[in-house]
Order: structure tokens, then sequence, then C-alpha cells
């Protein structure tokens, strides 16, 4: 009699399972667009991981494009738009990402791309990256420009000071 077949353990990184359950919470809407994601020390607490590995999982998103980070502010769920609720309730990380991470295609549901698919060539990445640097930026400034916009309507309503 043969023994009973042990459940397959899970050998991914803990980084890799930080970021699939911060990638869920916002695919399900837990955190919206433009709001600031938990600092680095709240995420070693949630997940009981070391700050390399919190930083890590917020590497993997911000990779993604599901997040931006603004140095000395913290990390921010990235606007996408005003489809962004179809668009986050359909992602699915981009095959060249789950490629270069270990995972398969398949996982990504998706057949069109094969992980050694060299087709597509350097420069169509060398782009692409260059196209995420330069959304994250705008977005950045985009919410920036926001912050002031509602402190002068602030400042506004409070009227002039004597």
């Amino acid at each position: 009699m043969s023994p009973a077949p042990e459940k397959k353990q899970d050998r991914r990184p803990p980084y890799q399972h930080a970021a699939d359950e911060l990638r869920r919470d916002i695919k399900q809407g837990r955190f919206k667009p433009g709001e600031q994601m938990p600092s680095v020390r709240e995420l070693q607490e949630r997940f009981g991981v070391a700050n390399m590995t919190a930083r890590s999982a917020l590497n993997v998103l911000r990779d993604e494009g599901l997040i931006y980070t603004i140095h000395g502010r913290g990390s921010f769920v990235a606007d996408i738009g005003e489809g962004a609720g179809d668009f986050a309730a359909g992602y699915t990380a981009p095959a060249w990402y789950l490629a270069k991470n270990g995972k398969g295609v398949d996982e990504a549901e998706s057949g069109e791309v094969e992980p050694g698919d060299e087709s597509a060539g350097s420069s169509l990445t060398e782009l692409l990256t260059s196209l995420r640097d330069e959304i994250r930026t705008l977005s950045a400034e985009h919410q920036e420009l926001r912050r002031e916009v509602e402190d002068l309507k602030k400042a506004q309503q409070q009227g002039p000071r004597s």
C-alpha cells in the first residue's frame, strides 16, 4: 500500500505570497486608485516577514504597474483611469513578468506569449519599460497636483488671514 499523497507545498518565496495577497486586495477594491498602500513596517507585521521581504513584495507590484512609489511619501495604488474597476477585476500579470519570475504562462491564463519567445525583441521590452516609467512619473505628478489643488481649496475656504 502506497502512502497517501502529501499536499504539494508552494515553494515560492514569501515575498511572492505577500505580493499575491496585496494584488488580490487591489483587484477586489480594498485599495482604491490613488490610495496609499500600507507601509513596509505594516506589511512586515501583517505577513510576519522581514523588511526586505516586504519591500520585495511592493517591488513586484510596482514592476507590474499596479502601484507607484513617491520617495519619502510611500507607495500608492496606480490610477488606471475610468476603466480601473474593469482592469483590476480582470488583471493578470504579464506573461513576460511571470516567465521571468518562475511562473508558467499557463498560470497567467494566456497562451499567446511563450516564455522563451524572443520574437518580440528587447527593443519592445525597453519601450514598454520606458512607457511604464513615464506613466508612473506622470501619475505621481498628477497625485501631487491633486493634493496641491485640495490645499489651495482649503486655504481659499478659510479666507485671508489678518
